[in-house]
């Protein structure tokens, strides 16, 4: 075999595999490495055709491995083998390490069915690179680069979206599955989705059992990564080879682009599917240890910011280059519209986990020209204990979720008391977190809900997590939600809880989805899909994670409320402000905050539980004013109304306390108020009036 190839010296650029005229380039880094083979396969196979050992001096150039294979084209699949110190390649030289750089692997194509490979007596998940040809046939697909203050973002799994039967569609589960559901996302009114992990990762990787049937748990999510730019192959409807997974992601993009719906990609740079010392071994163990990750010097230890074993050594000039040639191929290769980053403030910590006060990916990431005009989205937080909601370093591009927001507006609609100031900042845009530093009111991303908690529908039936299925003794997941249950935990036929459920999800609704920033929507909660109060389903590939499409049918009224609400945004620049800074409208404040009486609200009662907000139409463009109210007492509350022009009159658009249909109206049937001075909210329930 080794007389059908020409190996010579090869380039130490681009890393990765890379398609030349003749054959195929390799280059790796690994500067501690005292040795180098190329392993070349065939296909998914534990046994290669053939290893080429690369020489020192003729294939390394400074800290890179490289060499170009004559004769090799896409078809082929190959790895590397290292031998080096024990310091920096603490691993068996016999493992095949996967190429960090590798655009697709091969050894995930069936979910839940990883390829293993035997060494000492014991299986080991397996991958290896793979080299997709670019070509794909783009069209006219070109980035959408909806503004910021249009975007509204729906987050969803991809498996989980429509792997239940119910989800009518042909390919479930898979980049085609939500290609199908198109149609439902465009008329929901949505801008972009936000995909929660896609790159390739073990699903098997969870060696806890639910405690309920015995089943072997997953990790279902995907915060694991074992690659930062192959997509996870089982994602892909058809995957026999490496050009259908590339390719069926990129059919899903262009559909998503047709339907003017952007794409946002949930990456983990914080952490890898590698683990702790005792964990596997894909590729930077073996490369170097210490170099990709952040080690303790005396103990020899992972540190341990994201809570999953290991720490990416994010600031190491290596690693920086490699996180940004990843986000660069998703956009120019892949063309993404943006990213979420989990555990985004571990990239603000050096080698040894100390805070930067400068950080340098983040401020690259935001200076880099490729990815000027992509959607930068921060988790402002990690496992070790930083919080930088509102603090996080923006160079005025990084747009943060602001987990702020949910808590505050949990709080308040559930009635605490104190909360009437929190809640009113929040509705403007959190100015307290961003108007200081420069920054404006979409840098929020606003959320209620996440894939991380409770859904919508557990948020207002129950007040203790119910994670006993995880295997974790339901130790895992937050303590604290900030939900209430509405009067008994779980399921109910009580007619009235089942009423005050419906009006309290319809509450924060009417917060979320008219709230100045960017709204983020968890997929599901428009029609009501529950975990069954399992506020950590990162384990869970069944029908606590799925979306069970029936529930479309039996709350078709949520549905309508949700999309009704999205649109009526949409249409209206007033929810979707580029400025704090109030101005007045013919002498009037375009904004202003009003108690039971108007414009006064007593902020510094903590008895105080109902907030009303006025939005002044703009006459020009003959929109209506809008008064939005909020009663979170357990009592009957009657507003005064504002005074509004003499040609105006205040009409009913919404009132949550109302059964269905009447909660939500049409801009043009919403009823006139008979009662023009004075408006009695049930409690627990909001209103919007338009004055026109």
């Amino acid at each position: 075999m080794k007389d059908n190839f020409e190996i010579t010296r090869g380039r130490p650029f681009p890393f990765g595999a890379s398609i030349v005229r003749g054959g195929i380039n390799f280059a790796v880094y690994s500067p501690y490495a005292q040795s180098v083979w190329l392993v070349l396969y065939e296909a998914c196979v534990e046994e290669p055709i053939i290893e080429f050992p690369l020489d020192t001096s003729y294939n390394r150039t400074g800290h890179v491995w490289h060499a170009f294979i004559r004769g090799l084209d896409h078809g082929i699949k190959y790895g590397f083998r290292v031998r080096g110190s024990s310091e920096h390649n603490p691993v068996d030289e016999r493992i095949v390490l996967l190429d960090p750089y590798a655009h697709t692997t091969c050894g995930g194509q069936i979910w839940g069915k990883p390829f293993t490979i035997e060494r000492d007596g014991q299986r080991h998940t397996f991958r290896i690179s793979t080299i997709p040809q670019n070509h794909f046939d783009w069209g006219q697909d070109a980035p959408l680069n909806h503004p910021l203050q249009d975007t509204i973002i729906y987050e969803l799994h991809v498996r989980g979206y429509t792997i239940h039967p119910s989800s009518g569609v042909k390919n479930q589960g898979t980049f085609l599955g939500i290609t199908e559901k198109i149609p439902y996302l465009e008329d929901l009114g949505i801008t972009a989705v936000e995909l929660m992990p896609v790159t390739d990762f073990d699903e098997t990787a969870n060696d806890h059992v639910n405690p309920k049937n015995g089943k072997k748990l997953m990790d279902f999510w995907g915060y694991n990564p074992i690659s930062f730019f192959a997509p996870k192959a089982a994602y892909a409807a058809h995957n026999a080879n490496e050009n259908q997974i590339v390719n069926e992601f990129r059919e899903m993009i262009k559909a998503f682009h047709q339907a003017g719906i952007e794409v946002i990609l949930d990456m983990v740079f914080n952490h890898t599917g590698e683990g702790g010392k005792n964990g596997p071994v894909y590729h930077f163990k073996g490369f170097d240890n210490k170099v990709y990750y952040m080690i303790d010097e005396k103990t020899g230890n992972y540190l341990n910011f994201s809570g999953c074993g290991n720490t990416l050594n994010c600031n190491h000039p290596v690693v920086r280059d490699m996180i940004l040639d990843s986000l660069r191929y998703w956009v120019m290769e892949m063309h993404v519209d943006g990213f979420r980053f989990d555990l985004a403030s571990i990239l603000g910590r050096g080698r040894n986990g100390e805070i930067l006060s400068n950080p340098p990916l983040i401020e690259r990431i935001a200076e880099d020209p490729i990815l000027a005009k992509t959607k930068l989205i921060a988790e402002a937080w990690d496992a070790g204990g930083l919080y930088q909601v509102g603090d996080f370093p923006h160079f005025q591009r990084w747009m943060e979720w602001n987990g702020r927001y949910r808590d505050d507006v949990r709080r308040f609609i559930r009635g605490d008391r104190g909360m009437v100031g929190a809640f009113a900042t929040r509705l403007f845009g959190s100015a307290d977190l961003y108007q200081d530093d420069g920054r404006e009111p979409y840098h929020s991303v606003n959320f209620v809900t996440c894939h991380d908690g409770f859904t919508l529908q557990d948020l207002v039936s129950y007040n203790q997590k119910h994670n006993w299925e995880n295997g974790e003794n339901n130790q895992d997941g937050a303590d604290e939600n900030f939900s209430w249950n509405c009067g008994i935990e779980g399921p109910s036929s009580d007619p009235q809880i089942i009423k005050l459920r419906n009006k309290q999800k319809r509450n924060f609704l009417t917060a979320l989805l008219l709230s100045q920033g960017v709204p983020m929507l968890l997929a599901g909660d428009e029609f009501g899909r529950t975990q069954n109060g399992n506020n950590n389903a990162y384990c869970h590939d069944n029908e606590i994670s799925w979306l069970n499409w029936d529930l479309l049918k039996q709350n078709e009224d949520l549905h309508r409320f949700t999309k009704t609400l999205i649109h009526f945004r949409k249409k209206y620049d007033m929810f979707r402000r580029q400025r704090f800074e109030i101005k007045t409208i013919d002498g009037l404040p375009e904004v202003s905050w009003h108690g039971l009486k108007p414009f006064k609200v007593d902020w510094n009662n903590p008895q105080v539980k109902w907030l009303g907000v006025l939005y002044l139409g703009l006459p020009q463009k003959k929109e209506p004013d809008v008064f939005i109210m909020f009663n979170a007492s357990p009592h009957n509350q009657t507003f005064e109304l504002p005074a509004i022009k003499s040609n105006k009159k205040w009409h009913l658009f919404v009132n949550t306390a109302e059964t269905p249909p009447d909660d939500i109206y049409s801009e043009q049937k919403a009823p006139r108020l008979a009662n023009q001075t004075k408006f009695m909210m049930e409690p627990f329930s909001s209103a919007i009036l338009l004055g026109k």
